[in-house]
């Protein structure tokens, strides 16, 4: 059994790390409600953009841009989109092993945040690219230049089908692993779409060649607006079970602590009873 002046001490070092903990909870609750706003904000506009979406493609021939060109999955590569830093649960296990889970032999990753890198980067699996510290200062310009990335490489021919792995923000307490395609474009049917015809003005082939390549920049805009909102929650409530778990080892060391003091005490009474005794 340790003695007092050892679970003093583990006390002490328990709480500075509470205080921690702590502290680091407010902040990912503070950065979790701007970076929920930002998302809030951003699905209406990627509904709207895939409506749009839908009704050109009703119009025109999508084979007609290269971006719609399905050939085939033989070459696949999965943009795995994680976080740069940890303490924040399962976050990132959830997510790059549900991109691990889609890779097949002669695929490839292009890996968003440090722990992705590092996940893959220790397994047989082909990294093409990595970017890291994306979310420090996470902006617009960060993400096209990682779809720019991806579109390069399908319109070169390097690769046939492009994916998006991300955590999907749910709610605060869930956040959701989502694989879904990226390249080429398939127009989603989008809640309150209808069939209705529309005048185009400039002519859809045109609309199509501007908002496409606009399409793909935002998919993977809002990829990186889920991943950084579910981060944020997912540190935020780690933090606040290791808060919640230093308290009760505090308290569980706070008994032993008094323990050990009830017991020294008995000691020294037993030596002066005994040695009042003794001189009797």
């Amino acid at each position: 059994m340790a003695n007092l002046r050892e679970l003093r001490t583990r006390v002490s070092s328990i709480k500075n790390i509470q205080r921690v903990t702590n502290a680091m909870q407010l902040v990912a609750a503070a950065r979790m409600r701007r970076a929920q706003e930002a998302i809030t904000s951003a699905r209406p506009y990627a509904q709207q953009l895939d409506r749009v979406l839908q009704q050109l493609s009703g119009s025109v021939d999508p084979s007609s841009h290269p971006l719609f060109l399905d050939r085939g999955d033989a070459r696949t590569v999965y943009v795995v989109v994680s976080s740069d830093r940890g303490l924040c649960g399962g976050f990132n296990t959830n997510v790059c092993r549900a991109g691990f889970g889609s890779v097949q032999a002669d695929d490839s990753v292009v890996t968003v945040g440090r722990k992705a890198r590092n996940f893959f980067g220790n397994r047989n699996v082909t990294v093409a690219n990595d970017h890291a510290d994306v979310f420090r200062e996470l902006s617009f310009a960060q993400a096209v230049t990682i779809a720019d990335d991806v579109k390069s490489r399908f319109l070169a021919g390097t690769v046939d089908r492009v994916f998006l792995v991300y955590n999907e923000f749910v709610s605060v307490a869930t956040q959701q692993p989502v694989v879904e395609q990226l390249l080429p474009i398939v127009p989603k049917e989008v809640e309150g779409s209808n069939s209705e015809e529309y005048l185009f003005e400039p002519s859809p082939e045109v609309l199509l060649d501007t908002l496409v390549p606009r399409h793909v920049n935002f998919q993977v805009w809002r990829a990186l607006l889920e991943s950084n909102a579910g981060e944020q929650a997912s540190r935020m409530r780690a933090m606040d079970n290791a808060t919640k778990n230093a308290g009760e080892l505090i308290e569980d060391l706070t008994r032993e602590m008094n323990k050990e003091r009830q017991a020294s005490i008995t000691l020294e009474l037993m030596d002066i009873i005994g040695g009042a005794e003794a001189v009797a």
